[in-house]
């Protein structure tokens, strides 16, 4: 079975600043993958450069087998047209740390956008969809609300739904509690949760370890651009085997 994503000595640099140092990891079909680590150790970076919101320096990425953002010919790569990548970011869902809801649209609105303008569906049929999504991530009496009339943790809810409007076949989470108050973090991970039952691949770049040793199914340690240590949540987290591992959860636990 093909990998859904699978990283080659993935490099990143911004100038001189060196964030992703050779990445190498799989995260497979229906996997919860849960990325963990300190700030600037290259996390969410990574996220981004699965769906080529930021490019690569060296290395592969491939999505479901597909190299993405390139073509390879012989031994080079080719950037891909601005409009090739939006296609093939079509099948990967992104939720991000702050909501990055349309302001001016109510929640139905938000969530119906993507599939009107980017698929060409019928106003009628995103609409439907749109609200089967609120219904399914708890809000199908906040339809007609606009962001700003939603908590946080709502606005997060709408976004999920935003992101699965698109049917995607991977869905990425750029930490996507750390911006919502505590007690909003919950409806939040139970969304996340029913998402992983149904067999969703997700990669996860989280804090919350309660969440990563429940749902995930592997997790990696990221230091400094790169693993450090990666596993079975429960294994690395209640027994890990790097001094760097050991001095990150001691904090974080």
């Amino acid at each position: 079975m093909n990998a859904m994503v699978k990283a080659e000595g993935v490099h990143k640099s911004y100038g001189a600043a060196h964030i992703l140092k050779g990445i190498d990891l799989e995260v497979a079909p229906r996997e919860v993958f849960c990325l963990i680590g300190p700030s600037g150790s290259g996390k969410s970076t990574f996220l981004r450069c699965i769906n080529h919101l930021e490019q690569i320096n060296a290395g592969r990425l491939y999505v479901d087998g597909e190299l993405v953002g390139y073509r390879q010919q012989g031994n080079k790569l080719y950037e891909l047209k601005d409009s090739e990548v939006a296609r093939n970011r079509r099948d990967i869902g992104m939720v991000f740390q702050r909501f990055n809801l349309f302001p001016h649209m109510t929640a139905l609105a938000n969530v119906m956008e993507a599939p009107v303008q980017v698929k060409g569906e019928s106003k009628a049929v995103a609409r439907e969809r749109a609200r089967k999504l609120l219904d399914r991530v708890g809000l199908a009496d906040k339809a007609d609300n606009y962001p700003s009339q939603l908590s946080g943790g709502q606005q997060q809810r709408v976004a999920i739904a935003r992101a699965l409007a698109m049917e995607p076949k991977l869905m990425l989470f750029d930490e996507p509690t750390s911006a919502l108050d505590p007690e909003l973090v919950g409806d939040v991970l139970d969304v996340m949760r029913d998402l992983a039952e149904e067999g969703m691949t997700m990669i996860v770049v989280t804090h919350e370890m309660g969440f990563a040793r429940e749902v995930g199914d592997s997790i990696v340690f990221m230091d400094q651009g790169v693993v450090v240590e990666s596993g079975h949540p429960r294994e690395v987290l209640t027994n890990p085997q790097h001094d760097r591992t050991k001095a990150f959860l001691s904090k974080v636990l």
